[in-house]
This record gives C-alpha cells, sequence and structure tokens, in this order.
C-alpha cells in the first residue's frame, strides 16, 4: 500500500464519469473485488482510466494502472465504511453543489445541454442520479481521511530530521526564484470612445435581430475574448459561480432563450449577450466583448496615481500590502497582497520563466525591496494597465536546503508523516472488514497488503 493512500484517492475521483462513460461504450462486467458490502467491477476500472486519460491527457498514468487503479477503488471503499461506522454525514446540499459543478463541466465539454443529453442518451436529470451514490461515496471517503489525518502536525525538529535523511545528491537543484507584488490600475477610456463601441454592438446586435447573421459568426469576427472568441462567444454558465463578474452574469439571466441584451459594460469592457439555452441556475450563452483603447492621456494619469501611491509607501505612510488593497484594480493578485502565484504549485515563489515578458526586463537591474516606476503593459486579457511592481524577495540558484526552502521541505515532511498515519491506520483497521481479491489481481505488486489482508480475513 506504499504510496497510494493519499494518491489514489485522486485517481478515483477522475474515474468519476464512469456512469457518464458507460453509456457511450460498452464494458464487460464482473465483480473483481469486495470490501464488506461494497462490490468494484471491472468496469469501474476500465472505465476510470479512460476517463483519466481523457481529462488529464497531459498527465501520464502510473504503471499497470490496473493494478493502481484497483487499490485506489479498495481504499475508497474501506473509507467510506469506516465512514458509515463512525456516523459521518454528507448532507444532500454538499452533494447537489458537486453534481451541478460535474453537470457543467460536461456542458462546457461538449458544447450545450442539448449535445450532452444527446450523447449521453440521458437527460440531466438522469445523469446526475446516476452519479449521485459515487459522489457520495467520494465525499464520504474524503472525509474519513479527514478525520484521520486531523491532528497530523509537523515540527521543526522532524522537518530537519526528515531533510537529512535526504541523500546529498538526490536533492533537487532550483533556479533563482521570486516573490513580486503589483499594483495594477486600469485607465480609463474616453466617453466618445465608449459610445462608438457602444453604437458598434448595437448595429451588431440589430443585424443578429434582423436574421442578416448569426451572433455566432460575428463573434468569431469581432469579440476580444480569446477564451471564447473561437467557439463563437459560447460560454456554459452558472449563476452561482463566483468566476464571473456579477454585472455580467446579472445581465445574462435577464435574458429569455435566443433573446440578446443591450450593450453592458464590465470591467472587461462592453458586451452584448445572446442566451442559448437556459436550465434554472445553469444556462449557455453567447457574448461579443469589445475592449475600449487608451490613450496616452489616459494612460499617464494612471501613471500619476500610481506615482503617488509608489512615493506613500516609499515614505512608510503606507506599506505594500495595504496599497494593493486600496488601490489595486487586479483581481488576480489584489487578494493575495498583490503576490504573483505559481502555476505549477499556488506558491507566491516564482520563476523567471512564470513571468510576464514586460516584467523580466525590469528585474535585472532591482534589488529586494525595490518598487519599479509606474510601467504600461498589456494584460492576458489584452487590456491596457499600468502597474508599480515590488520586489519582495528572491534567491540565488540553490541545492534544496533548509534556509531557502523550510516550507517546501516542511510540506514534503508533512505529506510523509501523513502516509504513514494512513498506512498504520489501515493496518490497524484493514481485519474490521470482509475482503475478497480476484485473484488474477495477485501479480499486482501494489496489492500485497490487501491480499495479505484478505487470507488474515478468511482465517
Amino acid at each position: 500500500m506504499k504510496k497510494f493512500c493519499l494518491s489514489l484517492l485522486l485517481f478515483v475521483i477522475c474515474g468519476f464519469a464512469k456512469n457518464f462513460a458507460q453509456t457511450q461504450r460498452m464494458v464487460a462486467d464482473k465483480i473483481i473485488a469486495k470490501v464488506g458490502d461494497k462490490i468494484i467491477l471491472k468496469s469501474d476500472i476500465d472505465n476510470a482510466i479512460i476517463d483519466y486519460k481523457r481529462q488529464a491527457a497531459d498527465v501520464q498514468l502510473p504503471p499497470n494502472p490496473e493494478c493502481s487503479f484497483l487499490e485506489g477503488q479498495l481504499v475508497q471503499k474501506l473509507l467510506v465504511l469506516q465512514a458509515q461506522k463512525d456516523s459521518l454525514i454528507i448532507t444532500d446540499d454538499e452533494i447537489d453543489a458537486l453534481l451541478d459543478n460535474r453537470i457543467r463541466y460536461f456542458i462546457n465539454e461538449y458544447g450545450s445541454q442539448e449535445m450532452l443529453e444527446q450523447i449521453a442518451g440521458k437527460t440531466v436529470y438522469q445523469l446526475k442520479e446516476d452519479l449521485r451514490q459515487p459522489f457520495i461515496e467520494r465525499q464520504l471517503a474524503d472525509k474519513m481521511q479527514s478525520k484521520i489525518l486531523e491532528n497530523v502536525k509537523i515540527t521543526p525538529t522532524e522537518v530537519k530530521a526528515f531533510y537529512e535523511k535526504i541523500p546529498k545528491d538526490s536533492l533537487p537543484f532550483f533556479e533563482s526564484q521570486l516573490e513580486i507584488a503589483q499594483i495594477v490600475i486600469y485607465p480609463k477610456a474616453n466617453k466618445d470612445i465608449q459610445t462608438y463601441i457602444t453604437n458598434q454592438l448595437n448595429d451588431l446586435r440589430q443585424q443578429v435581430l434582423s436574421g442578416k447573421k448569426r451572433f455566432a459568426d460575428l463573434a468569431k469576427i469581432y469579440s476580444q475574448d480569446p477564451g471564447s472568441k473561437d467557439n463563437g462567444g459560447q460560454y456554459s454558465i452558472n449563476r452561482n459561480d463566483k468566476i464571473w463578474d456579477p454585472v455580467f452574469l446579472a445581465a445574462a439571466f435577464k435574458l429569455k432563450e435566443g433573446e440578446i441584451s443591450p450593450v453592458i459594460q464590465t470591467k472587461f469592457g462592453l458586451h452584448i449577450i445572446q442566451m442559448v439555452s437556459r436550465a434554472g441556475d445553469d444556462a449557455v450563452i453567447r457574448h461579443i466583448l469589445i475592449i475600449p483603447s487608451v490613450t496616452n492621456s489616459e494612460i499617464n494619469d494612471a501613471k500619476q496615481k500610481l506615482d503617488s501611491v509608489r512615493s506613500t509607501i516609499i515614505a512608510g505612510n503606507i506599506n505594500f500590502n495595504e496599497a494593493v488593497q486600496k488601490y489595486s484594480e487586479d483581481d488576480a493578485t489584489k487578494y493575495n497582497a498583490g503576490r504573483f502565484s505559481s502555476p505549477v504549485d499556488g506558491s507566491t515563489s516564482v520563476t523567471i520563466d512564470q513571468l510576464d515578458k514586460d516584467i523580466v526586463p525590469k528585474l535585472k537591474d532591482m534589488k529586494v525591496g525595490d518598487i519599479t516606476q509606474p510601467l504600461s503593459y498589456t494584460d492576458d486579457r489584452g487590456k491596457t494597465a499600468v502597474r508599480i511592481v515590488y520586489l519582495v524577495h528572491q534567491t540565488q540558484p540553490h541545492r534544496e536546503n533548509l534556509k531557502d526552502d523550510y516550507d517546501r521541505v516542511a510540506q514534503q515532511s508533512l505529506g510523509e508523516k501523513k502516509q504513514q498515519v494512513l498506512e498504520t491506520w489501515f493496518k490497524q483497521h484493514v481485519s474490521d472488514f470482509y475482503i475478497d481479491i480476484d485473484p488474477g489481481y495477485k501479480a499486482c505488486k501494489s496489492l500485497d497488503f490487501w491480499f495479505t489482508a484478505e487470507s488474515t480475513a478468511s482465517k
């Protein structure tokens, strides 16, 4: 069971589309394992592997994936049974929220609710009911694992001991890492530009309403939203999703199917929205976004404002974190004290190649604690913005060590300790449950623990 108690639950989660997958492919069924009164089918494993490949195409499967995914199911079933013994509760609201998220994922993947239902051969309601029990088991297993591990902590002494066990020639080498924060202001376009774009969008809206043009075709030509332009401006949205601009959501859900909104303004620019289809809080919409351009005069106004903010920070009248909260208009960093986050692990330590190209040239002459003069740039949505950048911390290229990498080593040490606690828990509790595994899987070395438990229980 070594190394799989924590990680295999993640593999199992990826297979929770199996009931949906079974509507698209025929898989010969056979009971290959039992834990208590819970059964594991061969199709559970086969479909989980297929779905994992589809959803995580860039992640390599483990060797002998049938063995790994079966172990993941055995782990989950035992945790579910223990959760039921301990009377852990999953509310209907929790499950309904998870089901809604999964259905939205499918709708987004297949383009519309109608296409999803056509491919699945079932209604959305039927799909949710098919997925309900697997999602209940997933949540019970997660809650049981959290209960087992809730009191596991790590001390500095344990971190040091963990680090000293690592062979010195195995320590990873890290390139220079930086912690960088920013305060961003978006220059405001003048009213003449906004009026011009509003008229342009109204003209596009009229072309669709008159039947001269299709909304999707116009979106491909005119929309400046890189996330939906090539898909005819289409998105699947939910009224309760926090990722959407609230003004955009409110305007969308006022529409009836086929209706097109008047021009609306959000923090992204000016839009018109078409309601394609709607089912309660879920909807498929199309939109056309046009971003108002700004002049040098407006950019300079934003620079002057940020220059004043910078001077206030340097004078010590406000610290950078407070200034971020007060002045920054960038949602991606504002709520993280202005810090950039690594796309790899979400930490605030980033490498040069993870930064946007506009920042990199400015860093070579900066020392820790420096704040740049206001800089104009184009963000990832194509909007012109102005920012000041603060170099919070920087490491030199180095081998992993406790001085520069304590948090990273501590997380690794904590992960190992949790692994050991889980393994101990399984050894103590596995004999409490009936286990039966198809002998055809005896070649799976990762299942040795479970076959031993099976033979012990049978005696």
